[in-house]
């Protein structure tokens, strides 16, 4: 595969995708521990409502990511966990997580330069 190939193919568009949205990869990274209830992963991620996360987690499930498990209980429980696919994600997430640390301050520094009125520009 060649520089060329990775724009023009799908499969690669699909996996930027997967990652492109916020909130599939801080989901697939609160699961990275083992399953979590739906509360319960609102509370390890922080910031996300009910609403967002029942469609991450609907997203996540339709791409093969995550499975859910209800259990006949009253109330019903339901639990989500990654699926080996899922789990091939974590190294990739890591890795941006670690870039993220390493360069964050340069992204925000370039940002507030290009936010900047051009009056106020050096």
């Amino acid at each position: 595969m060649t520089n060329d190939d990775l724009l023009a193919d799908c499969r690669a568009r699909l996996a930027f995708d997967l990652l492109a949205n916020t909130w599939n990869a801080v989901t697939l990274w609160a699961l990275r521990h083992g399953p979590r209830r739906p509360g319960e992963l609102r509370g390890r991620i922080g910031g996300i409502s009910p609403k967002i996360l029942t469609e991450t987690l609907r997203r996540l499930e339709h791409n093969g990511l995550v499975s859910r498990k209800s259990y006949a209980e009253s109330p019903p429980r339901v639990e989500y966990e990654l699926t080996a696919l899922g789990r091939t994600l974590l190294g990739p997430i890591e890795a941006f997580g670690a870039w993220a640390f390493d360069h964050g301050d340069e992204v925000m520094a370039a940002q507030e330069r290009a936010d900047r009125p051009a009056s106020d520009a050096p």
